[in-house]
């Protein structure tokens, strides 16, 4: 008996664990820490400022091809398509790079797993969210749950 009571009492604690503090999942990501938006933002200067501009603007006619035939870097300031997408994906997208992620993918974002941290990919797309106008950032927000 004293067997059963130990396996039920094993079986009750491993059932009602809550999985996710000992997941990865580390997402909503929101702009409520100051400090993660400003490491975001020096990550995002270090990396993204090149193809995404200072201001997030994007590339000019960013829904076209640039000369080599890739497409062009899309604005991250809320007015392209990023706020349509949940933080996983955003964050895979990030570290990996559409060209792992997507088949024929036609772009140059090829992830920045070997330069950036998880929790600086979590800063960068925090930096990102505080450009965005609040419904854009409600609304994508939603899409973690």
């Amino acid at each position: 008996m004293n067997k059963y009571i130990k396996l039920v009492f094993i079986t009750f604690f491993l059932l009602s664990i809550n999985t996710k503090g000992f997941s990865h999942n580390h997402f909503p990501i929101t702009t409520e820490s100051k400090l993660l938006i400003e490491r975001g933002k020096i990550a995002y200067q270090n990396n993204c400022v090149s193809c995404h501009m200072v201001d997030l603007s994007g590339a000019e006619d960013w829904k076209d091809f640039d000369e080599d035939g890739h497409r062009k870097a899309p604005p991250l300031n809320g007015t392209g398509h990023t706020w349509h997408h949940d933080d996983e994906t955003l964050h895979a997208i990030i570290k990996y790079g559409l060209a792992k992620l997507v088949k024929n993918y036609e772009g140059k974002m090829m992830g920045f797993e070997d330069n950036l941290s998880d929790k600086d990919i979590d800063g960068v797309l925090a930096y990102i969210k505080s450009f965005w106008p609040e419904d854009k950032y409600e609304y994508q927000i939603s899409l973690n749950k």
